[in-house]
């Protein structure tokens, strides 16, 4: 899972992810993801979240990963702390993600009952600029402003936000504070991971709300995203979101050769007028030509390259099979 999601990561042109596993069950499933993503060659940011079962090590492994694969920065490979409020005892998890110096991050979902947790946060001073919050759907005014004041980031993941009953995606909330703010896809069993979908996502969204002011007769409202903001969320201010900005997120002398290549010349694009435009609202998976991370070739010429892809499919297939099996859950392709 892991590794095959990566590859088809790398396909759509993402070069750079924060991955919330949320299978920390034992010691050995937290190697298995790192494994995972090492394989898969990109720039990630290995998310070590919760688990479950009495073989479960989750928080305390932290010290033993930290030590084990992230010794270094100078890697594709860093690490987030996950810092669940809505799991008991979420404070020992902060306090271990701030001892080993790494970015707190977790989900906040005023549907899911949170929002007295992230007010009781708030209010004690908790909040930093290590604090990435995902959804930040349903919270008070005063847990946004002390959030945007602490410097902490903002992730949205848009189209799930509206899927999953999370509440109204508050990408104008975040606008209005000035939050550095980037984009999630948040889960893709449920939606596809896409870059693309999440900035027509972003995009549409924030000009609906804005254009629903207008229509109803408001003075004054804000102004409509314009497809470069919402190129600039899926790229920089994701990076300076995991803190890795110094190295990736825009063409800059002395970064990484991070670099995806589209294609502007496709059916669906041409011809070409304008380069945000055409990226944000015409472009889909199949205009990714060529992918680099770190300067070295992981899709050309349309093919990602350096994977059996028929083989990881066959596993994946299969572990998907045992899975069902083992759940007592019929397979059904064409269920409502």
């Amino acid at each position: 899972n892991e590794l095959f999601a990566g590859i088809s990561q790398i396909d759509t042109g993402v070069t750079t992810v924060m991955d919330v596993s949320q299978i920390h069950h034992s010691p050995e499933h937290s190697d298995a993801a790192i494994e995972g993503l090492a394989d898969a060659g990109r720039r990630a940011v290995f998310g070590y979240f919760e688990g479950h079962g009495d073989r479960s090590q989750y928080p305390q492994d932290a010290r033993r990963i930290k030590q084990q694969y992230f010794s270094s920065d100078d890697q594709l490979l860093t690490m987030v702390m996950g810092g669940e409020i809505y799991l008991p005892g979420y404070e020992t998890s902060w306090a271990i993600g701030r001892e080993l110096g790494l970015p707190i991050a977790l989900h906040v979902v005023g549907t899911f009952g949170m929002a007295g947790t992230f007010d009781q946060l708030a209010e004690a001073g908790e909040f930093g600029e290590d604090n990435i919050f995902i959804h930040m759907t349903g919270m008070s005014d005063m847990a946004w402003q002390r959030a945007a004041d602490a410097g902490a980031h903002v992730s949205l993941a848009v189209p799930i936000e509206m899927h999953m009953r999370h509440g109204t995606p508050p990408i104008q909330k975040a606008l209005d504070l000035g939050m550095t703010t980037s984009l999630s896809s948040d889960v893709e069993c449920t939606m596809t991971a896409d870059p693309f979908t999440q900035m027509r996502g972003l995009i549409t969204l924030q000009r609906m709300f804005v254009n629903e002011a207008a229509l109803s007769g408001a003075q004054d409202y804000p102004a409509l995203m314009q497809c470069a903001d919402a190129l600039r969320h899926a790229t920089i201010d994701g990076a300076k979101g995991l803190k890795l900005d110094r190295v990736t997120g825009s063409l800059t002398p002395g970064k990484a050769a991070d670099i995806v290549l589209l294609d502007a010349e496709a059916l669906n694009v041409a011809p070409l007028n304008n380069a945000a435009g055409a990226v944000v609202t015409l472009m889909e998976r199949t205009n990714v030509d060529t992918v680099l991370v770190a300067g070295r070739p992981r899709k050309w010429q349309g093919q990602v390259v350096g994977f059996d892809i028929a083989r990881l499919r066959s596993e994946l297939t299969a572990s998907r099979d045992y899975l069902f099996e083992t759940a007592g859950v019929e397979q059904d392709l064409f269920a409502l």
